[in-house]
């Protein structure tokens, strides 16, 4: 009895799936261009010195004046702050509003998760700009309302000490709809047999909210977590359309830095370079983040 040669086989069922290639082939497509290619192509620019007249290879070169430039630590260190405030203030006010949200019938329930998740429907540019009339500092509301109760007017983005908090506040104060929405569906998955035998064992609510919703919820929290961290790793249109990483670069990001970088000083390797250490530090904190609450819950 002899086999059949392996490339063969192989292309045996190459040919039988023939269908299925054809269907997967425009994600595969777009997947190569707009993702395989830019990341490939970021790892080049890294190492050269671009010009439209042609690139010249500089090896390390752009990481090392990267990481010695005082304005990208001054970048990384705001961005570190702004994501270690706002990821879990955030979250925690999502978490603590879910709380409060679910015992409610459903009508109700419906209409405050439509009412915290409506800013993510508009336009993040929109948003910007209705924060910006908030924080204006002559005829903004936040003014109006200190001059109310006899305060003095605060330059919100005009000062070094407070542009970055207000933006950490603006992010907080309108950014936890989906957290709600998900801590709510999480809620509703956890069997109500378990409050029961909390409840005879004489379990107080707060007993039941800290040693089975909280634990419950570890997945849930977990992938808010990683994606807040991630995004707030990348903030870029409230810092361009309010304070454009001032006043003194005190409102500078990674991203706004790698925008400049690339786009006002058109040092695309430079820039390249940045971006590729801000992937290494996202990918290194997401997997200490995994580490800390990547456990499985079953009930």
């Amino acid at each position: 009895m002899t086999g059949k040669p392996a490339n063969a086989v192989f292309f045996r069922r190459i040919v039988k799936s023939r269908w299925a290639y054809f269907f997967i082939a425009p994600a595969m497509i777009h997947f190569l261009v707009f993702s395989v290619y830019p990341i490939l192509s970021t790892v080049y620019l890294s190492f050269v010195r671009f010009n439209l007249q042609g690139n010249a290879w500089v090896g390390a070169r752009n990481y090392q004046v990267v990481l010695s430039d005082a304005v990208f630590w001054k970048s990384l260190a705001n961005t570190a702050l702004y994501t270690m405030v706002v990821v879990p203030v955030g979250i925690g006010i999502a978490l603590c509003l879910a709380t409060f949200i679910f015992p409610l019938r459903s009508s109700a329930q419906n209409f405050y998760k439509g009412a915290f998740y409506l800013p993510h429907v508009v336009s993040a540019v929109v948003v910007s700009l209705i924060w910006l009339w908030m924080f204006d500092s002559a005829h903004g509301l936040l003014n109006y309302l200190l001059s109310v109760i006899g305060l003095q007017p605060i330059s919100w983005l005009g000062e070094s000490g407070t542009a970055l908090p207000s933006l950490m506040f603006m992010a907080v104060a309108g950014g936890g709809g989906a957290a709600i929405i998900l801590y709510l569906a999480a809620m509703g998955g956890i069997p109500d047999s378990l409050y029961e035998a909390a409840r005879i064992d004489g379990a107080t609510r707060w007993t039941e909210f800290w040693r089975i919703t909280l634990p419950l919820l570890k997945p849930t929290t977990l992938y808010l977590v990683v994606m807040g961290t991630i995004g707030s790793f990348q903030v870029f249109t409230s810092i361009y359309m309010m304070t454009r990483g001032g006043p003194n670069f005190a409102t500078s990001t990674i991203v706004y830095r790698i925008y400049q970088t690339a786009f006002e000083f058109l040092k695309l390797g430079r820039a390249s370079a940045m971006a590729l250490i801000l992937a290494v530090i996202i990918i290194a904190v997401s997997a200490i983040q995994f580490k800390l609450l990547g456990t499985e819950v079953e009930y």
